[in-house]
């Protein structure tokens, strides 16, 4: 008969991030690796955050009015296509509030009761951050109401002839909702939010500046232009950056190479499937099947997807946004369709290293 524990998987205790030494992370199983590295490259204070200007100007001045009158900050919606630095932003903000923060999503709140437990867990200025919070339940969300406006919440004890309600009131808490749709969040609750963020997609420059600074951190040696290089191939977002520099930093490590330089890059991307202008193998996918299936367009989301057997939602949320954002796709009223700019990188994609310049290209 085998141990009975040997059959149990091992127990996954809760990373402190916040205390992990460099000597620590190197000790965390091995699935949470990239987890862990991605959490510690996050800057921790907004004056380590890069890029969004307009965005960390008008934070801060909400950050510094909220300290001065001693009150928590408003409730805060942050929005903008995955890898952005919304999840980073909500842990600065607490940081610079001096608060504890309680993270969720909105899937894992499936029942009003999930809600009470961790409304009434919180103290005073605490921050709850509720990521995807467009896909909140219906009943979860007109719950939340009174909780964001008055923070108080009803909740119905009993039955039939003997159900009451209840009136509990809330400690002053700060709401931080994060989504990547925010056209799918409702009237009532968009407007609940005091102050409203969109992040943006990254230029090249903010992200050599991030990718020098995840370098020593993870102390790669890298020279300036192929830091460059792969912030032109990282799809405006510095999530994409962070794994691509961890992808190439494995390359060097396995050949021996010292330092990274663009030649480095280029080989590394190239096993990736990564091309010049940053695009990966799903994105010329859509590209090829919307060209030599469709041709060129228009064509449905769901057409599309059904073609690629992809779902909707990854199409819509993972792969549109940055083909958008690069001048390779246009979304119309008859459905999508491809531009010159894509016909002409499918082309040269396989015989130059060339790439347009995306973030000035016409849309």
């Amino acid at each position: 008969m085998k141990d009975e524990k040997a059959q149990k998987p091992p127990l996954r205790e809760k990373i402190d991030f916040e205390r992990l030494g460099r000597e620590e992370l190197l000790t965390v199983q091995k699935e949470d690796v990239d987890g862990v590295v991605e959490i510690s490259l996050r800057p921790r204070k907004i004056g380590e955050f890069v890029g969004q200007e307009n965005l960390k100007e008008n934070l801060r001045i909400a950050l510094e009015a909220a300290r001065k009158r001693k009150e928590p900050l408003e409730h805060v919606l942050l929005s903008g296509p995955p890898g952005l630095g919304k999840t980073t932003l909500a842990h600065i903000i607490a940081h610079e509030m001096g608060a504890k923060i309680m993270a969720t999503s909105g899937p894992a709140i499936e029942r009003a009761g999930d809600l009470i437990g961790i409304l009434t867990n919180l103290e005073e200025g605490d921050i709850l951050f509720i990521d995807e919070i467009h896909r909140l339940s219906k009943v979860v969300e007109e719950f939340i109401y009174p909780a964001m406006e008055d923070f108080k919440i009803d909740f119905v004890v009993d039955k039939g002839p003997y159900a009451k309600t209840i009136k509990f009131a809330l400690k002053r808490f700060t709401l931080i909702g994060a989504t990547t749709r925010q056209g799918l969040l409702s009237s009532p609750l968009r407007d609940r939010f005091g102050v409203s963020f969109h992040l943006e997609f990254y230029e090249p420059e903010d992200l050599t500046k991030i990718i020098q600074r995840s370098g020593k951190l993870l102390s790669i040696a890298i020279e300036k232009e192929a830091a460059f290089e792969l912030a032109r191939r990282s799809r405006g977002t510095p999530r994409v950056a962070n794994k691509l520099l961890r992808r190439v930093r494995d390359y060097a490590q396995v050949k021996s190479i010292d330092k990274i330089t663009v030649e480095v890059v280029n080989k590394a991307l190239l096993g990736h499937g990564i091309d010049p202008s940053g695009l990966d193998v799903l994105d010329r996918k859509v590209l090829k099947t919307i060209l030599e299936v469709y041709g060129g367009g228009p064509v449905g989301i769901e057409s599309l997807a059904a073609t690629l057997n992809e779902e909707v939602d990854t199409i819509v949320d993972v792969v549109e946004p940055y083909l958008l954002k690069s001048g390779f796709l246009k979304r119309t009223a008859r459905g999508r369709e491809t531009t010159p700019l894509a016909s002409g990188h499918l082309d040269l994609s396989g015989n130059s290293s060339k790439s347009p310049d995306l973030f000035s290209a016409k849309k």
